[in-house]
C-alpha cells in the first residue's frame, strides 16, 4: 500500500514540467516605427500549461532596460518569482516621452507598447491574456508614459502605478526643452491638449481602472505637480492611492517605491484591492 501511494506521489510531481526563471532580451519589431524595439522579459519560474500576470515597466528619461533590473528595480528578478509575475520592460529610446510624437515618425511609443509590445508578448508567454491581469507603472518619465499609456488603453491595463513621475508640462518651465520633450511633441505654445496628464482623469471616471502615485517629499522636481493631481483626481471623486515619503529624484527613493508598488500590483491582482 505504502509502495503504491509512493508511486502515485513521484508520477504526479514527475508530470510536472517547470521551466527555471529567465532573464530574456529580445530585439521586438515595431510595424508602426519600421525598427526593432530592446524588450527584456523577467519570467518567474514557469509551470507547463499555467498562464501568468503580466506588467509592463517604464524607465525613466535616460534610461534602459538593463539599468532598469540592475540599479532603479534591484529587486526585479525577486519580485517575479515572488509574484508569480512576468515584467517586460522595454527600451524608450531615452527621450520617447511613450508617446505617439506628431513630429517624428520614428517615435511612436505609444502604440508600440499599449498594442504592438503587449500583442507580441501575449503571443510568445503565457500570460493572461486579461486586462485584470494586466498592469502598466513607470517612474520619472515613465510615470508620465504609464499614465499617458494607460488610459488610451483602459481595456488593456487595469492598474496604472507612476513614482516621482513627471506629469505635468505645465510646470516644467525650462525643462520642457532640457528634457528634450520639444523634440518630441513640438514646441510648447503649440502643444496639444491630449498630452496633458490632466486631461486623463475623465478617463478614470469611466474606465474601471487603479491608480497608484507616488513621490518623495524632497522631489523639488516632481512633487508639485504629483500633489496637484492627487487633489485633482480627489476633487472628481477618482479613486486612486497616493502616497508620500522621504526622498528625492533618485535610484534610492524609485528603487523602494517601484518595488512597494509592485507589491501593491500583486494584492490588486489577486483581490481587486491594494
Amino acid at each position: 500500500m505504502k509502495t503504491t501511494i509512493l508511486s502515485v506521489i513521484t508520477l504526479l510531481v514527475s508530470s510536472i514540467t517547470l521551466y527555471a526563471q529567465q532573464l530574456i532580451s529580445e530585439k521586438v519589431y515595431s510595424p508602426k516605427m519600421n525598427k526593432e524595439i530592446e524588450t527584456i522579459i523577467i519570467t518567474p519560474t514557469l509551470e507547463q500549461g499555467k498562464s501568468y500576470k503580466s506588467v509592463y515597466i517604464l524607465h525613466g528619461y535616460s534610461g534602459n532596460p538593463t539599468r532598469t533590473y540592475q540599479q532603479d528595480i534591484p529587486n526585479l528578478k525577486q519580485k517575479a518569482v515572488e509574484n508569480n509575475t512576468i515584467y517586460i520592460l522595454a527600451n524608450g529610446n531615452y527621450n520617447s516621452w511613450y508617446v505617439d510624437s506628431p513630429i517624428k515618425a520614428e517615435s511612436q511609443y505609444q502604440t508600440f507598447i499599449g498594442e504592438e509590445l503587449v500583442s507580441y508578448i501575449d503571443a510568445h508567454y503565457p500570460t493572461i491574456k486579461d486586462k485584470n491581469s494586466r498592469g502598466i507603472l513607470g517612474w520619472s518619465m515613465g510615470g508620465y508614459g504609464a499614465i499617458h499609456i494607460g488610459t488610451h488603453y483602459p481595456k488593456t491595463f487595469s492598474i496604472i502605478g507612476s513614482s516621482c513621475g513627471a506629469l505635468d508640462f505645465n510646470q516644467f518651465g525650462t525643462a520642457y526643452n532640457e528634457y528634450q520633450v520639444d523634440q518630441i511633441l513640438g514646441d510648447f505654445s503649440k502643444l496639444n491638449k491630449q498630452y496633458l496628464t490632466n486631461n486623463t482623469i475623465d478617463i478614470f471616471k469611466t474606465s474601471k481602472q487603479m491608480l497608484i502615485l507616488d513621490c518623495g517629499t524632497e522631489d523639488d522636481q516632481m512633487i508639485e505637480m504629483n500633489r496637484k493631481f492627487h487633489n485633482l483626481l480627489t476633487e472628481r471623486h477618482i479613486p486612486h492611492l497616493y502616497l508620500e515619503s522621504l526622498g528625492d529624484h533618485t535610484p534610492a527613493y524609485w528603487s523602494k517605491s517601484l518595488s512597494h508598488q509592485l507589491s501593491l500590483f500583486e494584492n490588486y491582482f489577486n483581490y481587486d484591492r491594494l
